[in-house]
């Protein structure tokens, strides 16, 4: 990683932790900072390594519905839940991927997204999810026992330490050997299996620590809101990261952070919006932005896939390498 990049990522560093004292509201940016989390380690598996999974979703749920009851109910401190959520992502992971990992293209999407469901239709039916209710009221508890967590401002601190040091991980692991190898496998799988790699159990690996990082994202966002829904599990959430992903810069690292603050801010601020342009302008449409929120962000993901085919990023870091050329 070159020192520019190490400079801009220490500027947001900064930002963040200056974040609740320039009137961010905390609760928002750390839902910002879990879905960004969660896009960053789906990229890692698609921008990457090229594998599309449509079933993340089912380790960022499965995750939190695991780690809200562990610690509701079996009274777990908050470290030891996100430990456990982060397990039960890799075990999924471990799973989805022995069996779809021999497959390529449309049909390991397609097996993701079967085994996905598979996952969310158990957590609408187990008796310790609240079914459609959703888990609720899990409490954020004492960090290591002795960090009271129910400010939202030392939540938001511990928040921030626990997504720099995974996004951390993810950068390098990328600028790795194995990420590496995992960009020749992208680019040409014949070669790397020619060269003598075992690129099956570099691709499984790969998708566990995908599967990981997304379960980490779903266990801090239980614990940051206090509770788990099927929005969680179900398969739109998947096409979310799908889309934070692109739109942000896909196989770019800060691409998936944009990518997701982009999204997250429409989803949350497009009613404000709507109610805000209704009343200067006496149209009553504007005020059902807040109910049409899909169709607003797929017509930004077609205009970027039709005016910026590398993404936000993407389009920044090409036009770059051009001005230096």
């Amino acid at each position: 990683m070159n020192s520019r990049s190490t400079l801009g990522y220490g500027l947001l560093l900064a930002a963040l932790v200056a974040a609740p004292w320039l009137g961010a509201y905390p609760v928002f940016v750390m839902k910002l900072m879990c879905f960004a989390l969660f896009a960053a380690a789906f990229n890692l598996l698609l921008g990457y390594t090229g594998l599309l999974s449509f079933g993340h979703a089912a380790f960022l749920g499965g995750s939190a519905y695991v780690a809200g009851h562990a610690i509701k109910v079996w009274g777990l401190t908050p470290e030891l839940g996100l430990l456990l959520g982060t397990a039960v992502g890799a075990a999924l992971g471990w799973v989805f991927g022995m069996l779809a990992i021999r497959r390529q293209g449309i049909y390991f999407a397609m097996i993701t997204l079967a085994l996905a469901q598979m996952v969310y239709f158990f957590a609408l039916q187990a008796p310790f999810t609240g079914g459609e209710d959703g888990l609720q009221g899990v409490p954020r508890g004492k960090l290591f026992g002795v960090l009271s967590l129910q400010s939202d401002l030392t939540m938001y601190y511990v928040a921030l330490v626990v997504v720099a040091l995974a996004f951390a991980l993810i950068v390098r692991t990328v600028h790795s050997p194995f990420g590496q190898l995992l960009k020749g496998i992208k680019e040409n799988e014949a070669r790397a299996l020619s060269l003598g790699y075992d690129v099956g159990r570099v691709k499984l690996l790969a998708f566990v620590i995908s599967a990981a990082l997304s379960g980490l994202a779903g266990a801090l966002k239980t614990v940051v809101l206090g509770f788990a829904t099927l929005t969680d599990v179900h398969w739109s959430s998947s096409g979310s990261v799908i889309l934070m992903t692109l739109l942000g810069g896909l196989g770019t690292l800060s691409g998936p952070l944009v990518g997701a603050t982009v999204v997250v801010a429409l989803e949350n601020k497009i009613g404000e919006l709507g109610n805000l342009l209704a009343s200067v302008t006496k149209v009553d449409w504007f005020s059902t932005l807040g109910e049409s929120v899909t169709i607003v962000t797929g017509l930004i993901f077609m205009v970027c896939v039709l005016a910026f085919r590398r993404g936000i990023m993407g389009e920044v870091i090409a036009f770059r390498s051009r001005k230096r050329r």
